[in-house]
């Protein structure tokens, strides 16, 4: 990514309303078999024609052809009963009906590497591509196999990394690996949870991002935060860590949040995804409100490796809303960029 500022999404853009309801996280499709391919592809290319209208220059899939961030991909894995299930606590939050690990976990065939392949054909501009990272799969599952959320971690590791090095051969420029469990398992994230990213990532050539956030703007996520505190200081835990890893982007929501700016200090040298877009309300920023959200995080971060984004997916939202946040945080920017530019 050679330019200045270049811009993306945490994720998750909303669906349109023939492919799943609005407005409703993790929405059953409403179509099935060769119409239900067909319209994922058109509801890609319509969210690249979206971020390219708004001036997204780092364009991802808007995660169209999936329904969670981390289900659909373990869907596709053997070793995983979906017909069993037990109720888990996801990341100490809420309680939900999860499927269970049966068996050795494996990866019989790629699983996104077709649709990132179609996402090259769609734009000329670099593409991202998110995965779930380790540590955030095996919250989202019961382990009734390995028992052991280390060794579990570890194996998802391996399997990442197999489809990772596919979609870098498919065209893909900048691999994400989401991992909001790193905001909540400190000491895990600590003693094996970047390692395990780590060897998700290793030996790609396509660069790797990290992507920590405080959730989709959802009630058990905004009931979380206000426990918090008057700052959220939970990236202090994990940083320093980050910092010394092999991934080369790390993600941080900003955008009306309680995070102190400062602690993007704690990875120096790293690129950094700063979101400067509030995904937990429909009041749509300004791009004076975004410029100045990147004016401060560049009291922190230089230029050249600062990256503009959203604090999260926008799939909850309003597609109307979604779409005026990404030409506010277009505008916003370029705002910048010229700024930068001038000086």
């Amino acid at each position: 990514m050679t330019m200045l500022l270049p811009t993306t999404t945490a994720g998750s853009l909303p669906k349109p309303s023939w492919l799943a309801q609005p407005e409703v996280l993790w929405s059953p499709w409403r179509l099935e078999g060769e119409e239900l391919a067909a319209a994922k592809r058109d509801a890609l290319r319509l969210a690249v024609d979206d971020q390219r209208r708004a001036g997204i220059t780092l364009v991802g899939d808007g995660e169209q052809t999936r329904r969670h961030f981390v289900t659909t991909f373990v869907e596709h894995l053997a070793g995983v009963d979906f017909e069993k299930r037990e109720t888990v606590r996801i990341r100490n939050r809420y309680d939900a009906s999860v499927p269970m690990v049966v068996g050795a976990v494996s990866r019989p065939e790629p699983v996104f590497v077709e649709d990132a392949r179609y996402l090259r054909t769609q734009t000329e501009l670099p593409i991202k591509w998110t995965l779930p990272g380790p540590m955030t799969m095996i919250d989202t599952l019961y382990d009734a196999h390995y028992r052991s959320r280390e060794k579990l971690a570890w194996e998802f590791a391996l399997i990442l990394n197999q489809e990772a090095r596919e979609l870098e051969a498919a065209g893909v420029d900048v691999i994400q690996f989401d991992e909001p469990a790193f905001n909540v398992f400190f000491d895990e994230a600590n003693d094996w949870g970047i390692a395990t990213l780590e060897k998700a990532a290793e030996g790609l050539k396509a660069e790797t991002a990290v992507h920590i956030c405080y959730g989709y703007g959802i009630e058990a996520n905004t009931e979380w935060k206000k426990t918090l505190g008057s700052q959220w200081r939970e990236y202090e835990r994990t940083f320093p860590n980050l910092q010394t890893s092999s991934i080369d982007i790390v993600s941080l929501e900003c955008q009306n949040s309680r995070v102190p700016m400062e602690l993007i200090e704690l990875v120096r040298g790293k690129k950094v995804m700063v979101g400067a877009i509030d995904v937990a309300t429909d009041t749509v920023e300004t791009p004076e409100e975004v410029a100045a959200t990147l004016r401060n995080a560049l009291r922190f971060v230089d230029a050249d490796k600062l990256i503009p984004a959203t604090n999260c997916g926008m799939a909850p939202l309003a597609r109307d809303v979604a779409t005026a946040k990404l030409k506010a945080l277009g505008a916003g920017a370029a705002v910048v960029r010229q700024e930068l530019a001038s000086a």
